[in-house]
């Protein structure tokens, strides 16, 4: 049954006007935004948009970390239509390929944004586009109602975009919590430096910060670098970081140590028990490594808090996600086999954009499959390797 309450737009606002949501460090000073302006910049939006969008319309946002980010992707939701993040480092025919793909009028972006579309869609700039008015009424919906379409895609062939309907964000909720040994304590905020316009930054930590009324730090880093990523953790206060295993690589490069933090998340790839040993004396905590990929993510978590960590094991599956390893015939297997999610999964999408035989071939019966081999070590699931080409970005996959 549809509901105001199950928008992600609501699920991310659904806290008090007052509180903290957003901490802005992309500017020259800190900016904090509350709920409350998080909700007057979406408004904002939303009022321009029902000007031309109609409820499942896709619209872009090409917007790097910001509060305008988070606003737009609000927006979009509100008025019922599907966002579709895009990220800067694309060429322009990868952009050219998602826009067309998706049948993208018009993309939130910003100037520099609107220089990398050229003729593709047309431009509103987030920060100017906003109309003053009432409050705008939320988009009843349910959980299967399509609100976000996120591309991904692997070195061979054309992009195909995982469609999530609005239970998607609930679906991420758990295996977030875990990967921080129990998001939300007091004093808890949160950081990435990956982009938001992969499921990493965007549904990883932007959106289930903002749900669990943790605040998000949002910060621009031109490449990473050791020294400006503990910059940014002090000046933000940052206690909760998800670092891509390529950061976590380079942070031990540099032979930084970064005081201050209660938990760090990593995914993408298995970290091994030497990197494990260097996140607890440089940074003071033990790693949560985490599993997921763009069409079902946050499946699979460690959880030091809980349980003991093991090294090369991606954790054990989160409450909500049966995630088994399978054979060649779909079949349930004790030893080393596919990696596979059932069917039903509240983080899985609902299907490839328009491409029903690759929906179906991701199937086979009840079981969704990740592309990923694996086997279970008691409750442990280690991965053991990849059998697709995918792509990857500081680690995780796209």
């Amino acid at each position: 049954m549809s509901s105001p309450d199950q928008n992600m737009a609501a699920q991310c606002l659904a806290h008090p006007a007052g509180q903290l949501a957003i901490v802005d460090l992309t500017g020259q000073t800190r900016r904090d935004i509350t709920y409350g302006t998080l909700a007057e910049m979406a408004d904002g939006l939303a009022r321009t948009l029902m000007v031309r969008v109609q409820a499942g319309d896709r619209v872009g946002v090409l917007l790097s970390q910001s509060p305008w980010c988070a606003a737009a992707h609000i927006a979009i939701w509100k008025i019922g239509s599907i966002s579709v993040p895009l990220f800067k480092l694309f060429k322009y025919d990868a952009l050219k390929s998602r826009v067309g793909d998706a049948g993208i009028q018009i993309v939130l972006t910003d100037d520099e944004g609107a220089g990398l579309l050229g003729d593709l869609a047309e431009p509103w700039m987030a920060d100017t586009a906003g109309i003053t008015g009432g409050v705008v009424e939320m988009t009843a919906v349910e959980t299967d109602t399509a609100g976000v379409l996120i591309y991904t895609s692997g070195t061979t062939g054309s992009p195909k975009g995982a469609l999530h309907g609005h239970g998607v964000l609930g679906g991420h909720l758990a295996g977030v919590s875990l990967s921080h040994d129990h998001l939300g304590q007091p004093g808890d905020c949160l950081w990435t430096p990956a982009d938001w316009a992969w499921i990493g930054g965007l549904f990883d930590v932007l959106m289930p910060g903002l749900a669990l009324g943790v605040p998000v730090v949002a910060a621009r880093m031109e490449k990473f670098e050791a020294e400006g990523c503990a910059a940014i953790i002090s000046a933000g206060a940052v206690r909760n970081v998800f670092f891509p295993p390529t950061a976590l690589r380079m942070l031990r490069a540099s032979d930084v140590a970064i005081a201050g933090l209660r938990s760090v998340a990593s995914g993408g790839e298995p970290l091994g028990a030497e990197m494990l040993a260097w996140g607890r004396e440089a940074l003071g905590v033990q790693i949560n490594e985490f599993y997921g990929q763009t069409e079902c993510n946050m499946t699979v978590s460690s959880c030091g808090a809980d349980f003991p960590v093991r090294a090369g094991c991606i954790g054990k599956p989160v409450a909500g996600h049966d995630v088994q390893v399978v054979d060649a015939q779909g079949q349930v297997t004790s030893e080393e086999g596919d990696i596979a999610v059932r069917r039903g999964s509240p983080s899985m999408m609902l299907e490839y954009w328009n491409r029903p035989e690759a929906t179906a071939e991701k199937f086979i019966g009840d079981w969704m499959l990740t592309g990923d081999r694996g086997v279970w070590e008691g409750e442990y699931l280690r991965f053991v390797g990849r059998e697709d080409d995918v792509i990857t970005s500081a680690g995780y996959r796209i």
